[in-house]
């Protein structure tokens, strides 16, 4: 099965900008689950692109391109598709649950969707972990790794076609590491990195003020602050983080008081249970009281099967990411009332205290 996908996933790359009996691999390029190379115009024997390709478990192959004129090209390919050529499509992507961007991609074959990645959008998909594709109804998530390295290899690929030629392409992945920041030949020191500020969500766990919130809202941050609507800001310091679990445990100051906290019960989670998602998506952007969005939990596992995820169909936006999803179930058959049930969301893009 996976070198059915592999000799589909090279086949589809061929036309990957639209240039007809496309010829290659010349070279390589293998990073984690990438693999790829350089790849000619056989109308005109012309260096055309660099693309690597990826399989996933949901039936899309993800090809990333660099051509030679220095466009990087993002494609959702698969023998399941069936577009009108020239055929065109928006498609919305969101990385880690934070930053998003529109892509316009054009069907080139009825098989796959090609479309322009600007380059702050390359930036975002070389450092991101999850990314989630909506186009229309259809919403896909993709586990990505290894993207830092397979877009230096991709360059290096470009750049040493286009000093060299195909006939001396080789493996594309050596000498490939982005050099470090260097001064100008005036002695202009390297510009410094500008403070980002992001947004996400989390829940209270304990009367002592301790938070649960995914790593990825708070990896990389150095200033940490949270607030309960409508209250001051307080500064939040990290207990402890699990980036393989996408998990962090935060904690509030001491001279803090927390009346009221959510208990977690380890209960066993079923497809079809009812779900509550709640958050604080797009901070700043709408209300400042939290939002609640419903839905089912539609699978105990993730991409791959991964059983650290759960998929569930409530809406969430960038921003959710940390917050807490409430099961509904049916107790007390006597009084037939609603009781809820707090889960921690320990995965995905469905995770969603609110920190800056």
């Amino acid at each position: 099965m996976w070198l059915k996908s592999f000799v589909v996933a090279s086949l589809l790359q061929l036309s990957l900008v639209g240039a007809a009996n496309a010829a290659g691999p010349f070279g390589t390029v293998n990073v984690g689950n990438w693999i790829g190379g350089a790849f000619s115009n056989d109308e005109t024997g012309a260096f055309s692109h660099c693309a690597a390709t990826a399989p996933y478990a949901n039936g899309v192959i993800l090809v990333v391109a660099q051509n030679a004129a220095g466009s990087w090209l993002l494609s959702f390919a698969s023998p399941s598709y069936r577009f009108n050529k020239g055929e065109n499509a928006a498609i919305d992507v969101i990385f880690d649950g934070q930053e998003q961007a529109r892509l316009f991609a054009t069907a080139n074959q009825s098989n796959m969707l090609t479309s322009i990645m600007p380059a702050n959008v390359v930036r975002t998909f070389q450092k991101a972990s999850l990314m989630v594709a909506t186009a229309g109804r259809t919403v896909l998530n993709f586990d990505l790794t290894s993207t830092g390295p397979v877009i230096a290899a991709l360059a290096n690929c470009v750049t040493r076609v286009k000093a060299d030629g195909l006939s001396k392409a080789g493996d594309f992945t050596k000498g490939a590491a982005k050099p470090a920041a260097t001064a100008d030949k005036q002695g202009t020191p390297p510009a410094t990195k500008p403070v980002r500020a992001k947004s996400g969500t989390g829940f209270v766990v304990s009367a002592n003020g301790h938070v649960v919130t995914n790593n990825h809202v708070i990896d990389g941050c150095s200033d940490l602050k949270g607030n309960l609507t409508g209250e001051a800001a307080m500064v939040l310091r990290v207990v402890s983080s699990d980036a393989n679990n996408d998990l962090a445990l935060l904690q509030a100051p001491s001279t803090a008081t927390f009346r009221e906290f959510a208990r977690i019960r380890d209960r066993s989670i079923r497809s079809g249970d009812s779900v509550v998602a709640i958050g604080f998506p797009y901070h700043g952007m709408l209300t400042s009281d939290f939002t609640v969005t419903t839905g089912i939990v539609s699978s105990l596992s993730g991409m791959r099967n991964d059983s650290r995820f759960l998929q569930i169909s409530a809406p969430v936006q960038p921003g959710n990411s940390g917050g807490p999803a409430v099961r509904h179930h049916r107790a007390d058959r006597g009084r037939g009332h609603r009781k809820a049930r707090w889960i921690a969301d320990r995965r995905s893009n469905r995770q969603h205290p609110r920190e800056h």
